[in-house]
């Protein structure tokens, strides 16, 4: 069996994203409008140029109806896609391969959530009978559990790791800061992170990522067709998913310190696009930080740090904004928010932003390559996706 990537034959051509937060006087529909009119100015196209749609969403809409209906469609193929908290790039990942297999011209990946006033404090709706094996923790308690097994596997002691944990918090809120659509947009102190409240384990309540409304959009074309819609597309070089056997949980080899997933669909992603030294070769990533010590473990699994060091690479400001590899410059989940649907699509958007020179006061001076990724699940029982694309 073979993976055949399709580097450099799909382009970005247009895209929209809406503020996320607290919507409460818009509805699903109303953020799918505003994402996908966003869109459509970007590429100078209307709706019926469209030859198909994708609309992702975990709990916002059932069928491609949620999205035919607000934008009114007449007989347009739509389709509905869920793939947890990595629905967003689905979207975009499924509307790609429809592009490079010739099947359809120009699409568009939508992705759509609405948390706020669903009744919910997290995530949305509640899953099948299972067999006993998944673990009925909480995100939190959950995602807690790599911030000790990590700090014993490498010699860190609580008080440090800590620290690092608090500065990725610090971090990506001083990237929402400048982000005009985040839902956080304020910077917070490190000791004010460090000492909040806890939630689960050594996570307080600033190492968790925020429970959002948002949308966000992408419109998508054959390489060779990018410049009738934009002077400035950017290209797909790697689209990558892997799906887990979900056995972390009663695995005995599993020991919380990484995600398979992760590092599976990594390799993946820079074997597609020719990446031989991600830490040198990427010039900045999106990446799924819904706890803080979820991204300190990316980073190793990414290839961005050596295993065990990635901590001190925190400490060091090499994810900074104006650091040698920055992580999250929009401010991740963590400070731009989490509407599920929306976030796999939100990273792009930074990319696209960032790789066109619009990213306004966070710009990242001369990117070159850009890595999106994004999890769904929990460790040892997830799914993850990882896209690089560039000019």
């Amino acid at each position: 069996m073979a993976s055949n990537g399709i580097c450099d034959r799909v382009a970005i051509v247009g895209m929209g994203c809406t503020p996320f937060g607290e919507h409460w006087d818009k509805s699903a529909g109303d953020l799918l409008i505003d994402a996908c009119n966003d869109a459509f100015t970007t590429a100078q196209i209307d709706k019926e140029q469209i030859d198909a749609y994708w609309l992702g969403t975990m709990g916002s809409g059932i069928s491609g109806i949620t999205l035919s209906e607000p934008l009114k469609l007449h007989n347009k193929p739509v389709t509905r896609l869920e793939n947890m908290c990595a629905t967003g790039s689905e979207s975009i990942r499924n509307a790609a391969y429809a592009v490079a297999s010739g099947a359809y011209d120009l699409v568009m990946a939508t992705g759509v959530e609405k948390l706020k006033d669903s009744g919910y404090s997290g995530l949305t709706g509640s899953g099948p009978v299972g067999d006993g094996t998944e673990s009925s923790m909480t995100a939190p308690a959950t995602f807690s559990l790599l911030a000790p097994a990590y700090a014993k596997k490498y010699g860190v002691s609580e008080d440090q790791l800590k620290d690092v944990l608090s500065r990725i918090a610090w971090k990506n809120h001083v990237n929402g800061a400048k982000n005009p659509k985040a839902q956080f947009r304020k910077e917070v102190p490190i000791e004010k992170i460090k000492n909040s409240p806890r939630i689960a384990g050594m996570f307080g309540i600033f190492d968790c990522s925020g429970v959002s409304d948002g949308s966000a959009s992408a419109i998508l074309c054959r390489a060779e067709d990018a410049h009738k819609y934009t002077d400035k597309p950017i290209f797909i070089k790697a689209l990558a998913f892997a799906s887990g056997a979900a056995e972390g949980y009663y695995s005995q080899d599993y020991d919380f310190t990484t995600f398979s997933e992760v590092e599976a669909s990594s390799q993946e992603a820079y074997k597609q696009a020719g990446i031989t030294n991600p830490r040198e070769e990427v010039s900045m990533a999106e990446v799924h930080d819904c706890f803080t010590a979820t991204e300190l473990v990316l980073m190793e699994d990414m290839g961005f740090s050596p295993r065990g060091q990635g901590w001190k690479d925190v400490l060091e400001g090499r994810f900074d904004g104006d650091g040698p590899q920055p992580v999250n410059p929009d401010g991740g989940l963590k400070s731009f928010g989490h509407p599920i649907g929306a976030s796999g699509l939100r990273m792009m958007y930074e990319m696209w932003l960032q790789l066109r020179g619009e990213a306004g006061e966070r710009q990242i001076k001369n990117p070159k390559i850009g890595l999106t990724h994004n999890l769904g699940g929990a460790p040892g029982r997830c799914v993850s996706f990882v896209s690089l694309v560039g000019v």
